[in-house]
């Protein structure tokens, strides 16, 4: 199938407009396009050989809708940074339409009526960002929105500099947020805050449609998926930067990539977002943010389901937590079992990693190939006797696996990447790219669709971070 032959359909503009502002995006000046992901283009059932790159550009662009395309914004509140904004809205997003079950959505295609301040914009450095990021994590099995396209510019925006506009087309199964409903709940709309919970239902929670207690099932799902996905965060050593509820998924998936990293030397209390000074959102504060965010969500749907309700489910989450983020570790550690003493193990290597300024992912790709041969490991901590110390307990602990060794390298080389997109390995895309030179954009975004591969050309990505490029903090401009 080819990209025009696609028909989009728009049931949330059915909804009253108070949900939504109908607005045509505003086309970038003398837009080129820099890249297609053939695997987002799958989802929506489009043939990558099929593709008129001309026609991607345009639609990216706002200059070529598809049939049934009704452009429209989404509106939404939020607390950010913990303090409660009465409107937010899709300020510089700009929605299209849904097919298979994806939303598809424009970012960085101009002015809405929740801009705001803002001028709907955004630039080249975070657009590449985020196109990449969204695939990488897929590859990682996180659930995430996804890209499918991103153009770059002339228009030249305003941020700390001068900087070039750019458009990504992001696709998501839903795009409606914890602040989604705080908007309506905090304007006393309590029959469109149903409305709401309605339409996700039938969006994104089909098998709860017509049970009983539909929405307090789903909160639970919710509940759920929100503590899973933040014990994936956690076990690849991914900081999200900017835990807003406006910017937290009602389905769980990982959304608005921002300010964003993946942890380069092991740093708990790693911060990412320099505007985050008091830490907020932090890499180990995320689980307790999810929790928080999850207590705004259930105030905000207290009209529709009793507190007593809705705080039975939201108790389940720290066990949903544990759970899921110790089934992910002992699977980096290719322990084929449980052992009542595996959390203290799991504590005790996270406070060696800290202490030693391991690089997290290298240091688990290199365990994988672990036979008892500890040269290739010690030469990646500084305080080697503290990691000696924790790799007798692992020796012991690996005693109890019915595994053979060969089975536990394969597994442990399928769940630990050699390839994480780093922020200084993004950087080096971005600096080229805003030369006119796309090549590692796309470079990147097959090594992120293969992290688990080797890619010889790329062997200098797979290694421990430069020094001076260790745990960069980023800005929320984009």
């Amino acid at each position: 199938m080819k990209l025009s032959d696609l028909t989009l359909t728009t049931p949330y503009v059915s909804l009253d407009p108070i949900f939504y502002h109908e607005v045509a995006p505003t086309p970038l000046k003398n837009p080129k396009l820099i890249s297609t992901n053939p695997h987002a283009l799958e989802l929506l059932g489009v043939d990558f050989s099929e593709i008129n790159e001309e026609e991607v550009e345009k639609l990216l662009n706002g200059t070529f809708m598809l049939k049934g395309s009704r452009p429209y914004a989404m509106c939404y509140a939020g607390h950010q940074f913990g303090y409660y904004v009465q409107r937010l809205g899709d300020g510089r997003a700009i929605n299209l339409g849904s097919v298979n079950g994806w939303n598809l959505q424009l970012k960085g295609s101009g002015i809405t009526r929740y801009s705001r301040q803002g001028d709907g914009r955004a630039v080249l450095r975070s657009s590449i960002r985020e196109y990449l990021m969204s695939e990488a994590m897929h590859a990682l099995g996180i659930p995430t929105s996804r890209a499918l396209a991103i153009i770059g510019s002339e228009e030249r925006v305003a941020r700390e500099r001068w900087e070039s506009g750019a458009i990504v087309l992001r696709l998501a199964p839903s795009w409606i947020r914890f602040g989604s409903f705080e908007y309506f709940f905090h304007t006393n709309k309590h029959k469109e805050l149903e409305t709401l919970a309605d339409f996700l239902l039938r969006e994104s929670f089909p098998h709860l449609v017509g049970v009983e207690n539909p929405y307090l099932k789903m909160y639970s799902e919710i509940v759920k998926r929100t503590a899973e996905l933040m014990a994936q965060w956690q076990s690849v050593g991914f900081n999200h930067g900017v835990m807003n509820t406006d910017n937290m998924s009602a389905i769980g998936i990982t959304i608005d990539y921002g300010p964003f990293a993946f942890m380069d030397t092991f740093e708990s209390g790693y911060i990412c977002n320099h505007t985050d000074t008091a830490g907020r959102y932090s890499y180990d504060n995320q689980p307790r943010i999810g929790y928080w965010n999850l207590e705004r969500l259930a105030h905000a749907l207290s009209p529709l389901i009793t507190q007593e309700k809705l705080k039975h489910e939201l108790d389940q989450y720290g066990e949903y937590f544990t759970t899921k983020l110790m089934e992910l570790l002992r699977a980096k550690l290719g322990l084929d079992s449980e052992h009542e003493n595996d959390s203290d193990l799991l504590r005790n290597l996270f406070t060696v990693m800290e202490n030693g300024r391991i690089d997290m992912s290298p240091f688990f790709r290199t365990l994988s190939r672990y036979n008892g041969d500890r040269s290739q490991l010690l030469p990646l901590t500084l305080a080697p006797n503290q990691l000696n110390e924790w790799l007798d307990r692992y020796d012991e602990r690996l005693q109890s696996n019915t595994s053979s060794l060969e089975e536990r390298h394969t597994q442990m080389l399928r769940t630990n990447p050699k390839y994480v997109l780093k922020n200084y390995i993004l950087q080096e895309a971005i600096d080229e790219a805003e030369k006119g030179n796309f090549t590692l954009v796309n470079d990147l975004l097959i090594l992120a669709q293969n992290p688990y591969d080797e890619h010889n050309n790329f062997e200098r990505y797979a290694g421990i971070t430069p020094q001076q490029h260790t745990n960069l903090k980023l800005s929320c401009s984009s």
